[in-house]
C-alpha cells in the first residue's frame, strides 16, 4: 500500500506560510536548494524546473501523486498557472473551488480521507507513494493518514501564519528516523508514524 508523505517547510514556530500565504522568509541556501532538486525533484513546480537546473526529463523519485488544499494551490492559480505539478496527477481539495479548468488536474470537493484512503490502495501511475503538499488545514484533517513526515525546519520565527497542521487538538506520535543540515541552518528531518 502506498503511504501518504507530509513534505513541507515550516518554521521554528510550527508555520508553513505567513497570514498572506508568504513562504520567501525562509532563508535558503545553495546546498539545501541543489540537495532539494537532487533528492525531491518531483517537489519544484513544472514552471521553474528549467530555471532550478531540473531537465524536463528527470524522473519522479519518490511520489507520482500529490494532494493539496485550495490556500496551497491559489498562489499558481492567481498567477495562471492551472497544473503547477504537471509531472504528477495532482489532486485539489476545495469546496469553495467551482471548477479547475485543466484536464491535468482533478478538483475533490467531497471527503479528503475518503480520497486519500482510495490512493493509498490503488496503484498509482509510477507505483510511488503520494505527497501531501499542503496546506495545514488539509494536513490536519488527514492526519490519521499521514504516514511519514518530511519537515524542512527553517531557522526563522514567522509569528503568525497558516500553521504546519490546523485543526483540533489530537496528538499522534512519530519517530524522528533520519537528519539532514545545511549552511543555512535548516534541517530536513524524517518522521515515520510510530
Amino acid at each position: 500500500m502506498r503511504k501518504l508523505v507530509y513534505y513541507v517547510g515550516v518554521s521554528l514556530d510550527g508555520y508553513i506560510a505567513g497570514p498572506a500565504g508568504e513562504v520567501d522568509f525562509y532563508p535558503l541556501a545553495g546546498d539545501m536548494a541543489e540537495w532539494i532538486n537532487a533528492r525531491y525533484p518531483e517537489s519544484v513546480p513544472s514552471h521553474i524546473r528549467e530555471h532550478a537546473g531540473i531537465a524536463p526529463d528527470v524522473p519522479n523519485r519518490h511520489w507520482d501523486t500529490l494532494v493539496m488544499g485550495r490556500g496551497t494551490y491559489e498562489p499558481a492559480r492567481s498567477a495562471g498557472i492551472t497544473s503547477p505539478y504537471t509531472h504528477l496527477k495532482q489532486y485539489i481539495v476545495s469546496t469553495t473551488l467551482e471548477k479547475i479548468d485543466d484536464p491535468e488536474v482533478e478538483l475533490v470537493r467531497t471527503d479528503p480521507v475518503e480520497l486519500v484512503r482510495r490512493l493509498k490502495r490503488a496503484d498509482g501511475p509510477e507505483g510511488k507513494d503520494i505527497w501531501l503538499c499542503g496546506g495545514g488545514k488539509l494536513a490536519g484533517e488527514l492526519i490519521d493518514e499521514i504516514d511519514q513526515l518530511i519537515f524542512k525546519s527553517y531557522p526563522v520565527l514567522a509569528g503568525a501564519g497558516v500553521p504546519a497542521l490546523g485543526g483540533r487538538f489530537r496528538p499522534v506520535l512519530f519517530t524522528p528516523v533520519k537528519r539532514q543540515e545545511f549552511s543555512n541552518g535548516a534541517q530536513v528531518t524524517w518522521f515515520d508514524r510510530a
